[in-house]
């Protein structure tokens, strides 16, 4: 198994000893597609997975989820969170393990979700149907210092509920003078670069495991999609993810930093619970 850069306690102080900084962002990977973004005091978790649910849950079947990568934090340590998001239900974007605990110690916490999926997400985590903030692709909605826009996304398909609402979703998420897009899980769509052309993307956090029928999930971009959007969308910077979560669906950080570089896209490429702070995407 890949160590984690850093993890429990010692990423907890990473996380606090910064907590009431102010003017330029921080983030950390927590694994899969999800992060923790610091801003002024506040935080916010994009699409967290903090358990073993999945490998529990598929250990004695014909796809098994071997973890790759270290867990990095018991979301019961983390009592500071904000607001969370979830861009879809699939449990690794949609833990009922990382959330129930997660709103046990932050009972103030908020959860942003595609509106679609309200009653779903109520039942996985156990919460009042009325609980969640939901959003449609082209609505925003404030929490705090942060400002959500439901961006849609195509996993495999841009699908829709009876009323024409998103069932997955990404977010572009603007705060200060900084906008971030998180595209969740997604294939490339010409309606997503659309509805994305009007902001001005510092950071997009975008997946590169690709989409491979025999895996027997729904896809995403690969290495060299997730460049070529980065670049269509003018993304400051760009950071992967997706991968070295499970064994039967990753892909090599290694190959896509080579295509990053040939198509000049700045990109960083985290390990789990390794942190970045937007004071670099300054000096570039």
């Amino acid at each position: 198994m890949k160590k984690a850069f850093q993890k429990d306690d010692a990423l907890l102080h990473d996380i606090l000893s910064t907590r009431w900084s102010k003017g330029d962002f921080r983030i950390w990977w927590l694994g899969q597609s999800g992060y923790l973004i610091q801003w002024e005091g506040k935080h916010l978790l994009i699409d967290p997975y903090l358990s073993d649910s999945l490998t529990h849950k598929y250990a004695k079947t014909d796809k098994p989820h071997v973890r790759l990568t270290e867990l990095v934090i018991d979301p019961r340590k983390l009592d500071f969170i904000d607001v969370a998001t979830s861009s879809h239900n699939h449990t690794d974007h949609l833990d009922g393990e990382t959330l129930i605990p997660l709103r046990e110690v932050n009972p103030q916490m908020q959860l942003i979700i595609p509106e679609a999926n309200r009653e779903f997400v109520a039942n996985r985590i156990k919460a009042d149907i009325n609980y969640p903030i939901g959003l449609n692709d082209g609505e925003e909605v404030t929490v705090g210092p942060f400002r959500f826009h439901g961006i849609p996304a195509a996993h495999n398909e841009l699908e829709r509920d009876a009323q024409g609402k998103c069932k997955f979703m990404g977010y572009v998420i603007q705060f200060g003078s900084w906008s971030i897009y998180h595209s969740g899980d997604t294939l490339w769509r010409e309606e997503i670069l659309e509805a994305l052309k009007v902001f001005k993307i510092d950071l997009a956090l975008l997946p590169i495991n690709g989409n491979k029928p025999e895996r027997r999930v729904a896809g995403n971009l690969h290495a060299k999609e997730a460049v070529e959007m980065a670049k269509s969308i003018q993304a400051s910077m760009l950071f992967p993810c997706h991968y070295d979560m499970f064994a039967f669906n990753t892909a090599d950080p290694a190959e896509f930093a080579e295509i990053a570089k040939e198509e000049g896209q700045a990109y960083e490429i985290l390990l789990n619970g390794q942190s970045w702070t937007s004071a670099h995407l300054k000096q570039k």
